[in-house]
């Protein structure tokens, strides 16, 4: 399980990195740093099916956290319009994410 969830967080870091570095022009650490903070939560929280509701519920629940605890950090850094470019990065590495697994695996 640790394995997946590395290969899951590097390419959720190569997806969302760029995004916040070119929407904030910050650096590459205060980038990485935003999923860094949400994704071992949020893979935890999807993969494990800790909660017993269906894979979707679990994953819209996830998401939505991180982009809320995401976009509270870059606020936090005094980032304008932080929810919006949170929104965009986790909608862009989400919708990829799930894109890759149609495409390669189908299985959750």
């Amino acid at each position: 399980m640790i394995l997946r969830w590395l290969q899951a967080f590097v390419f959720t870091q190569i997806i969302e990195v760029p995004i916040y570095r070119r929407g904030f022009r910050c650096g590459f650490w205060e980038a990485f740093g935003a999923s860094a903070l949400t994704h071992p939560l949020v893979y935890w929280f999807v993969a494990s099916g800790v909660w017993r509701v269906a894979w979707s519920w679990r994953a819209a629940a996830a998401e939505s956290f991180a982009w809320g605890v995401e976009a509270l950090y870059f606020a936090v850094l005094g980032r304008r319009r932080a929810g919006l470019w949170s929104l965009l990065a986790n909608g862009a590495s989400f919708g990829t994410g799930m894109l890759a697994w149609w495409l390669f695996q189908r299985r959750p």
